[in-house]
């Protein structure tokens, strides 16, 4: 894991909304990536910038000093490392560094396969969204060995702005529900607030304004009220992806013997808007549901009637 005279080759697995900004990153750094996704049209962009097509995924996975993912969850990340072996593909010494939103429970299995194997794994769950993987200023939340993790710092650096080591394989997971817990709570409550202050003939410009200028401020209020606003919802986060990150953190507590009472009201409104809206529907539908409810869409200056 140490590489003090060149940069390590790369197959980045997973180029997807997050993945493909963070790809592209890497590749502007001057690092090889190899790229594999079940869609290859979503590294089309990568190419011109130097990255090539991992012709077969084995044999690429046999030769990379490290192994990178961003895929949708644990049940994507457990087929890949073991359904199709690519774990058990990897040299010994080499890196596998996962940014997925994954369980506690796997994250410790792929732990102690990985030891077995020689291999070094980081369980790195990234947030700050899409516009936090573009600009290279994702926060990141490391779990594993610390030596290991200092060698893939120059990695991270690229990619990251917040870098965290957060101890244990598990705890990764855990620090990345833990702010995606509060994510969904705020954007389910920012709703209620807008809706508030539009039928009192506030504008709602001001609303918003008020609201991050307050005690009310949060990373929803500056990124998703426009996203409301604009009426397309966060299109880069669906009600699948919520409702499975929900989901986990409900595992997490469960395994500690703790109620999430606020939790838990979350995450009924997003299953009710994923039942509502579909699974593919962007994260703020959860908000839709409120307009529908009140018959007015929250449209600056004061709502839009539908």
């Amino acid at each position: 894991m140490k590489f003090p005279m060149s940069k390590p080759s790369i197959l980045f697995i997973g180029t997807g909304n997050m993945g493909n900004p963070i790809a592209a990153n890497l590749l502007r750094a001057g690092y090889q990536l190899a790229l594999a996704d079940l869609d290859e049209t979503k590294f089309a962009d990568l190419l011109p910038l130097g990255g090539v097509k991992a012709q077969d995924l084995i044999a690429s996975a046999k030769l990379a000093d490290v192994i990178f993912l961003s895929l949708p969850g644990p049940a994507q990340v457990e087929a890949l490392l073991f359904g199709q072996g690519v774990l058990a593909a990897m040299k010994k010494g080499a890196g596998l560094i996962d940014t997925t939103t994954s369980s506690v429970e796997l994250a410790r299995h792929i732990g102690a396969q990985a030891e077995a194997l020689g291999v070094d794994y980081l369980e790195a769950p990234v947030t700050n969204a899409i516009d936090g993987a573009r600009e290279g200023r994702l926060g990141i939340f490391a779990a594993g060995d610390k030596k290991a993790f200092d060698a893939y710092m120059p990695i991270f650096d690229v990619i990251g702005e917040k870098i965290f080591h957060v101890g244990a394989h598990g705890n990764g997971a855990t620090i990345k529900l833990i702010t995606n817990l509060l994510w969904f709570v705020h954007a389910a409550a920012v709703g209620e607030g807008l809706m508030l202050g539009a039928k009192a003939g506030i504008s709602l410009d001001i609303v918003a304004e008020a609201i991050k200028a307050s005690a009310g401020a949060s990373w929803v209020a500056e990124h998703d009220i426009p996203s409301i606003f604009a009426g397309h919802y966060d299109p880069s986060f669906s009600l699948d992806l919520c409702c499975k990150d929900l989901r986990l953190t409900h595992e997490i507590a469960a395994e500690q013997g703790i109620e999430l009472k606020m939790g838990g009201l979350a995450r009924e409104r997003f299953e009710e808007a994923r039942k509502t809206y579909g699974g593919g529907a962007a994260e703020l539908h959860v908000v839709k549901l409120i307009e529908d409810s009140a018959g007015l869409l929250l449209r600056p200056p004061f709502g839009q009637k539908q």
